[in-house]
């Protein structure tokens, strides 16, 4: 055989092994698409060389997209009417994808920034790390990246590690493998390009891995770039998006996944790992748990260790600790906290708290007076409180950690 038709005969066993490949992982590709007709045919000719299983959506597009369509009787078209938006056009592709039975979906750009030949580092990716969400990372150092691009990748990095804790190289990429069956009960807000940020992060905090693998991108000269992006109407709907899930996840999910962690320790590996190993000084720890006393005294009963881990997180104070303080609401003490905030409201708003008789009857006044002074004597004696434990934290810890903290000097001079 010579040279040229070994070669011929080697890429064709390749194209079918790789087709094979994405038969036995279940694994579609997607391809939303608007008014993207110059770049489409071919997008969609290179894509089947790799699989016959292509979805292609058309999001109400107004070119000759339709007539380029027709051409592929092989592909699965879903056609929107009107125009709804990247994130509208990918979840009825991942609907139906579910419906097919498919594991794995691949999303890749009908802009021709993609190149089909990197499909197999997804699939030999997913092989390793199974049901995991795969971004194609772009090398955003070239000198063809757009700045308005390099801006919004950076953006993105940034926002998504607040959101989840992960740094990842790309967060913006459309060029992505998603794990079906974890999305498959799962509703979306986003409709637009917000919707690839919002799924990536709710998908993290279903603790599903997130990885990447390299790609190769192609950005055309500035006169022939379609981009359908609008700056001001979509990075603010991007924004808008982050802000919401920096406070779902700040607010809800850091706290219950902490929660989670927290119950798995014992009291005293909790006090060993948190307090007496820690690398707080001994003042920020005393004052992590004056602010969580406080909080656990005040009335946010049933939120306490979400306002104390959201509170200790801005303030950069201990989290684990303060959420370990606000505990004091525990519902044995609850009562005794409750009773001690009336009567100190009593002596700070003047009312006498022995005058207040159920038996005269709940009147308006009555409620009106007795909520006051207990709203009141609540901020005060959880003041004195905090205060009061927040100082015996700290002489405590003056006591029972320098012998720790000589310790770890004498340590740090071996070392130099």
């Amino acid at each position: 055989m010579s040279k040229p038709l070994r070669i011929i005969v080697n890429i064709m066993t390749d194209f079918v092994q790789i087709r094979q490949k994405f038969k036995e992982l279940k694994c579609c590709i997607i391809i939303p698409t608007y008014n993207n007709d110059k770049t489409l045919e071919r997008v969609i000719l290179d894509v089947l060389e790799y699989s016959e299983n292509v979805i292609v959506v058309n999001d109400g597009a107004t070119d000759q997209t339709p007539d380029i369509l027709k051409k592929f009787k092989s592909l699965c078209v879903i056609n929107i009417s009107k125009n709804k938006g990247k994130g509208y056009a990918l979840r009825l592709g991942f609907h139906y994808a579910i419906k097919q039975g498919f594991r794995y979906a691949i999303t890749i750009d009908s802009d021709g920034q993609h190149y089909a030949d990197d499909l197999v580092k997804f699939l030999d990716k997913i092989e390793s790390e199974p049901d995991s969400v795969i971004i194609g990372a772009r090398n955003m150092e070239h000198d063809n990246v757009p700045r308005t691009s390099s801006f919004g990748h950076k953006f993105s990095i940034f926002w998504f590690r607040v959101e989840t804790g992960l740094k990842v190289p790309d967060v913006q990429s459309g060029y992505r493998l998603y794990p079906l069956e974890k999305m498959e009960r799962m509703r979306f807000f986003g409709r637009k390009f917000e919707f690839e940020v919002e799924i990536l992060v709710r998908l993290s905090w279903k603790d599903v891995n997130i990885t990447s693998v390299p790609i190769k991108v192609h950005y055309y000269p500035k006169g022939e770039r379609v981009s359908h992006f609008r700056k001001f109407q979509d990075f603010t709907r991007v924004s808008i998006a982050n802000t919401l899930l920096v406070l779902i996840a700040l607010f809800w999910i850091n706290p219950f996944r902490f929660v989670k962690a927290l119950r798995k320790k014992s009291i005293k590996q909790f006090i060993q790992e948190n307090i007496i190993n820690s690398d707080d000084s001994n003042m920020k720890i005393a004052v992590s748990v004056t602010l969580g006393v406080f909080i656990g005294v005040i009335p946010v009963w049933g939120f306490q260790m979400l306002v104390a881990f959201g509170v200790a997180y801005v303030l950069k104070l201990n989290r684990f600790v303060a959420v370990a303080a606000s505990n004091i609401s525990i519902p044995p003490m609850l009562p005794f906290i409750i009773f001690l905030s009336y009567i100190t409201g009593g002596i700070i708003v003047g009312y006498r708290t022995h005058t207040s008789h159920y038996s005269a009857g709940i009147t308006f006044e009555w409620v009106k007076a007795n909520l006051v002074q207990y709203l009141f004597g609540s901020i005060i004696f959880g003041i004195l409180a905090a205060v009061v434990l927040g100082t015996i934290t700290y002489l405590l810890l003056q006591i029972l950690r320098k012998p720790q903290v000589a310790r770890k000097e004498i340590s740090n001079q071996d070392r130099h």
